[in-house]
Parts: structure tokens; sequence; C-alpha cells
């Protein structure tokens, strides 16, 4: 494994380490019932002091909510391709390693965000159609930051048209930007809400990314050694 896969492993680690420790932060630190119904919240100063300077807009907690569907549709997509490939192959294991572990890691999202849904750590700073709901992390921030990058990585391996290429990209990172910057003027979660979602969907995805990356290599290593076993 070379230094930078090395550095990819220990960064994501680094990131949902961070992320636990953020969470255990959140139920700890500054602890006080400042939500709906006498719920509590971690970093409660903070929280309160962000909630209140951004008000509540349930328009863009609406749009916001149905523009969610994007990401959800991309996974469809990766969803399709890989059986695709399964059914022409005939074999499950001769679908492309990438999108055999893009599998495995929106499975690892989704489990994030029904654990979080069972057992939950704050719930939101108002009442969505009268019911009071879990907010941490902001499931709508993880499934964009989780899913928006790797439409951008699949791009870059399997797109040959640049121009094409370019403009699905900075069309993720805006959109990616948009929706964060939405959730959080939105009002419907606190502050730290987000920063959980950053972290936990930064650590899954660098993991991803570096497991790809050795997938490669150790492909490309296999590749070598069969040519020079014909040579």
């Amino acid at each position: 494994m070379k230094e930078k896969e090395t550095r990819g492993l220990w960064t994501g680690a680094a990131l949902l380490a961070a992320f636990i420790g953020w969470t255990v932060l959140i139920r700890t630190a500054d602890v006080q019932a400042i939500g709906p119904n006498g719920t509590t919240v971690g970093f409660a100063a903070f929280n309160g002091w962000f909630h209140r300077m951004t008000g509540v807009h349930m328009t863009v907690y609406t749009v916001t909510d149905w523009l969610g569907l994007v990401p959800i549709f991309i996974c469809m997509g990766f969803g399709v391709l890989g059986l695709s490939q399964w059914i022409k192959r005939k074999r499950m294991l001769r679908v492309d390693l990438d999108i055999l572990l893009l599998g495995v890691y929106y499975i690892l999202v989704i489990f994030g965000y029904l654990f979080f849904e069972m057992v939950p750590v704050n719930y939101r700073p108002v009442l969505i159609d009268g019911i009071l709901e879990a907010s941490y992390p902001s499931s709508t921030t993880l499934l964009v930051l989780s899913v928006m990058p790797t439409l951008t990585l699949q791009m870059d391996r399997r797109c040959k048209n640049a121009r094409l290429r370019r403009a699905i990209n900075a069309f993720a990172v805006l959109f990616s930007a948009l929706m964060v910057i939405g959730r959080l003027i939105a009002g419907v979660h606190w502050a730290t809400d987000i920063v959980g979602s950053v972290l936990l969907s930064g650590g899954l995805f660098t993991v991803y990314r570096t497991s790809v990356n050795i997938a490669d290599q150790k492909k490309a290593a296999r590749r070598k050694e069969e040519t020079s076993g014909i040579q």
C-alpha cells in the first residue's frame, strides 16, 4: 500500500473518530432544554444563538427536502449500472469493483441514517407537522455530502468527455454547497447537526475513495504479473 492510500485511510478514520467525539460532546457539553417540548441539545448557547439568528424558513426546508431526491436518483443510477453489469457478465463478482464498493458504501450511509433515527441524539428545534423528529445528524446533508462526491469520482473514472465531466463536477460541488447552506438557514436543524453530517460523510467517503484506489493498485499489480508471466 502506497503512502497516499495509507494517509487516506488514516484521514478517513480520523474524521470518523471526530464524528464520534463530536456526538459525545453534543450529549455532554452545555446541554440545555431549549428545544420544543423541553427537549435538550448540547452546545445550547451556540445552537440557540444560531437558530435565533437564522429563524425558520419552511419554504427553504421544503425545497431542500425535494432536492434531496437528486442524490437518491444518482444512487439508483449507479444501482442500474451495477445490475446491468451483473446481468451482462452473469456473475456479481464480475461487476466493476468500484461499483461493488460503492454499493457497500451506500449501505453504510443508509445504516448510519437508520441508526440515528432509532437512537436519537437530539431533536429538531421545531416541530414538523406537529411531530418531534430526530435531528442529528442532518439526514439530508448526510445524503447529499455522501452521494455527490461519488458522482464526481465516478465521472472522473468513466466519463471521457472532458467538458461534460467538468460540468457535472461543477454541478455536484455547487449543488452540495447550496444544500448545506439551505439546511443551515432553513432552521429545521441545530447547527451542530450539520457539522455532524459533514464529519460522518467526509469520513465514510474518504474511506471509500481510498478503498477504490487500493483496489486499482491491486488490479494493476495483477495485470503486471500476468503480462510478465506471458512474456
